[in-house]
């Protein structure tokens, strides 16, 4: 679905710096898109930036599963010093949902990794869309970015679509025991612009 509309815009004091938050129409009633977005943004320049895909298990438990969590607040920290937005875009589980996710979870607990247990429930590698990040970067006057991250599919979203992408900004995040081989299928097997992966 596109964007047409902001719903709100408040104050949001955290603990990384101040924001304003801003929720967007996603064509799902109290479950909007969200943008933090620091103080007083020259969008003049190029904008230090994050599209982040909502992770529940990482970003509010601390799953180590996966890196989402970590990436989070490094990109958070970083947007705050510099000054920035994140958008945070509600596809909970690369699309699938949470319930699927956890059904994925159990998959992966037999010895799948997490493309082949999308696959095993009948759902591709990733769902999502990222195209809904460029309505958000319009909406808020957004049209250089400086795009923290390691997805290449991320990358190339932005061809011929007014915003344009300045730089890719890496956003590695050190390999636990617990997530070393999602990390890898990430990077092997989709593409992901990591280096070595080594477990700290």
């Amino acid at each position: 679905m596109m964007i047409t509309e902001i719903l709100e815009r408040v104050f949001l004091p955290t603990n990384h710096g101040e924001f304003e938050m801003v929720a967007f129409e996603s064509g799902v009633k109290d479950f909007p898109h969200l943008a933090l977005v620091t103080k007083n943004l020259d969008t003049s320049k190029p904008i230090l930036t994050r599209v982040h895909s909502e992770c529940l298990t990482g970003d509010l438990f601390g799953s180590s599963r996966c890196d989402c969590g970590e990436q989070l607040e490094e990109s958070l920290s970083k947007i705050s010093k510099e000054g920035g937005a994140l958008l945070y875009l509600r596809q909970e589980g690369r699309g699938i949902g949470l319930i699927n996710k956890m059904k994925a979870y159990k998959l992966q607990d037999t010895g799948l990794d997490t493309i082949e247990a999308n696959h095993a429930l009948g759902f591709g590698t990733d769902e999502r869309s990222f195209k809904v990040a460029i309505d958000m970067y319009k909406l808020l006057e957004i049209d250089k970015i400086r795009l923290l991250t390691n997805n290449p599919d991320k990358v190339n979203i932005f061809s011929d679509t007014g915003i344009e992408l300045i730089e890719r900004v890496p956003l590695i995040i050190e390999a636990s025991e617990d997530n070393a081989g999602y990390l890898k299928v990430k990077k092997d097997q989709m593409g992901h612009l990591f280096g070595v992966i080594k477990v700290a």
